[in-house]
């Protein structure tokens, strides 16, 4: 774990309360060439749990609109359309001084107890140090069986271990929010002989277009999650991936999706 950039992230999580409505955060101090959306959602998934508090977030469904500036803060405008004494729902908007720059609903719930099912299949142990993997946009460690960077075309799954450090429980599902952002174009790309993650810029564009998280259960940060991820399709220049984030003993927390513009040059 880098711990300044940890530090970092959990400072963009501390969301200051411009008015009864309005939040701000600060970006990440990150060498990387536009603001990381993994920010934006898990700064979203903060504003929503600040515009209802006493629930918990259930989803999160964002649309990325442009490009973030890094080195600018960014400001959250919430409305509540509807609150009951179970459910809520919040919309979101994230501007810059350029303008919008992505919006978001969310969905809120008093957790229930009652009856469970869950299918499906249980994972395998985690990889061990030695397939530690880096990742310079998550700050803390994980770990792959598989080379995501491997030029051989390969089916477009993938299976990363990441271990979330300790961190209160408020602010555990924007740290999920954040890691479901990360792998998914470069799961989509296993398919295509040649080019891997480290070609973007050179070998293909890609930005993400929409990206949905449910939370399926509260959790704790600080052990082994799992993050099994299939991208079913790349077509007329996007791809199209989802995942399910699985505790090391099997218990689904969460679920996602993603699409993302994918143009080969």
């Amino acid at each position: 774990m880098t711990t300044d950039l940890w530090h970092d992230l959990l400072g963009c999580l501390d969301l200051t309360a411009v008015d009864e409505h309005t939040y701000e955060g600060p970006s990440q101090r990150l060498e990387y060439r536009r603001l990381f959306g993994g920010q934006l959602l898990a700064q979203f998934a903060r504003a929503a749990g600040r515009a209802v508090p006493g629930k918990e977030l259930k989803s999160l469904h964002t649309q990325f609109l442009r490009e973030g500036r890094t080195g600018e803060a960014v400001r959250y405008e919430t409305e509540v359309p509807q609150q009951g004494r179970t459910f809520a729902t919040v919309r979101l908007v994230a501007r810059q001084q350029h303008g919008v720059i992505a919006v978001a609903n969310a969905s809120l719930q008093v957790w229930e107890e009652g009856p469970e099912r869950q299918t499906t299949d249980p994972p395998a142990t985690p990889p061990g140090p030695e397939r530690r993997v880096r990742l310079d946009l998550l700050p803390w460690e994980s770990r792959s069986a598989a080379d995501l960077d491997a030029e051989k075309a390969e089916p477009p799954v993938h299976e990363l271990w990441t271990r979330v450090p300790d961190a209160p429980r408020a602010v555990a599902p924007a740290l999920l929010a954040y890691a479901t952002d990360l792998t998914l174009i470069g799961t989509a790309l296993r398919a295509v002989p040649g080019v891997t993650q480290a070609g973007a810029g050179t070998a293909f564009a890609s930005a993400v277009t929409a990206h949905t998280v449910w939370f399926h259960r509260p959790f704790d940060t600080g052990r082994w999650l799992l993050l099994r991820q299939h991208s079913p399709l790349a077509a007329h220049g996007r791809c199209f991936g989802r995942g399910d984030v699985l505790t090391q003993e099997g218990q689904l927390l969460a679920s996602f999706a993603q699409e993302a513009l994918l143009r080969f040059l």
